[in-house]
């Protein structure tokens, strides 16, 4: 497809340097366009490739527009804008209706006629599938699941029992949702299942990324509030709480009975123990340990456990001195032990 620029502009808000009705039909990175292609530049990083780019247009902030020899929309957040414009420029395909010849569905399920559901795809009773759901190839959908309108469950997606998925949820490959928590009891040294009886309600706008799994909560739900968005393979427990518009990404773990804000974000291999609680914009950086509560924003660091990251950052500087720092205490407990000998002998 084709698009102007000058449309493009209007619907991202964004001000336009140069032709109105020039034309892309893709979008691409600055070292890679070519002609006909949309780019955007949003981290400095990036700028060396600014001026010998082949885009026909770039997305950036002011402060770079007279160093771009082509086309600018210009706007405060261009990450923001090219996300618009790509989604714009190349949307979801269209979902067709109906269920397909392989797919096995109860008499007792209540499927929108407008749903689709895919080949191989187990839809089991009373489950309640909304107007415009998309259920690919391979997925699971347990007993009394509830599925909200134009929701997608992309593939080999498993919805386990009793769990509600609120509207547009997005869910990738491999997902599970609704598993049983990791809740056991010490039987002298024998290990008894806990029954975990709570389920799992996501809200809506939710994306959930492939092969990550929500479990069950033991008694009351685990919840995953509106517009959060999880990474791949991350691993939420049972009793677990997400404020709204938190996101995570991969391989992050959060132990039971967590409580998360909202507005948050946790960087990628992050481990958040159980039992805590976090409060509104809270941020953690990759790889962070984190073993108490903060009830404070902030942007915080670390796997000493996790402290205010400018502390952390302090922490990190001076034990890349060690070694030096040692050295330096050596020579002035030699210095010392010499002036305490020469006092010695003095006396």
């Amino acid at each position: 497809m084709i698009f102007r620029l000058g449309d493009l502009a209007e619907l991202v808000g964004a001000r336009l340097y140069g032709d109105a009705a020039t034309e892309v039909s893709r979008v691409d990175t600055l070292q890679d366009a070519v002609a006909g292609s949309i780019s955007f530049l949003t981290n400095s990083k990036y700028q060396k490739y600014l001026k010998a780019t082949s885009a026909t247009a770039v997305i950036l902030k002011d402060s770079f527009r007279q160093e771009c020899p082509v086309n600018t929309l210009v706007c405060d957040n261009p990450h923001l804008a090219y996300a618009r414009i790509s989604a714009h420029m190349q949307p979801v395909p269209e979902s067709q209706a109906g269920r397909h010849q392989t797919a096995w569905v109860s008499d007792s399920a209540v499927v929108d006629p407008t749903a689709w559901i895919g080949p191989g795809a187990v839809i089991e009773d009373e489950v309640n599938i909304g107007p415009e759901v998309h259920v690919g190839p391979g997925c699971v959908v347990a007993t009394g699941v509830t599925i909200g309108a134009g929701s997608r469950l992309i593939a080999n997606v498993t919805l386990c029992h009793g769990i509600t998925l609120g509207e547009r949820v997005l869910v990738h490959p491999g997902a599970v949702i609704g598993s049983d928590g990791f809740g056991l009891a010490d039987d002298n040294g024998t290990w008894v299942k806990v029954p975990q009886l709570g389920s799992v309600s996501i809200g809506c706008d939710v994306e959930i990324g492939a092969n990550t799994t929500i479990d069950r909560g033991a008694l009351c739900d685990t919840i995953i509030s509106d517009g959060v968005k999880l990474d791949n393979q991350i691993q939420i427990a049972h009793n677990v709480e997400v404020g709204e518009n938190t996101a995570m990404a991969a391989c992050t773990g959060i132990a039971g009975s967590t409580r998360i804000g909202k507005n948050s974000t946790i960087g990628g291999g992050v481990v958040v123990v159980g039992h805590l609680e976090f409060a509104d914009n809270v941020h953690f950086s990759a790889d962070t340990l984190v073993t108490r509560s903060f009830k404070e924003p902030g942007y915080y660091s670390g796997n000493l456990p996790a402290m205010p990251n400018r502390e952390w950052r302090k922490t990190i500087a001076h034990t890349r001195h060690l070694d030096e720092m040692m050295q330096r205490l050596k020579e002035l407990e030699k210095q010392v032990t010499t002036l305490m000998a020469k006092k010695g002998d003095e006396a």
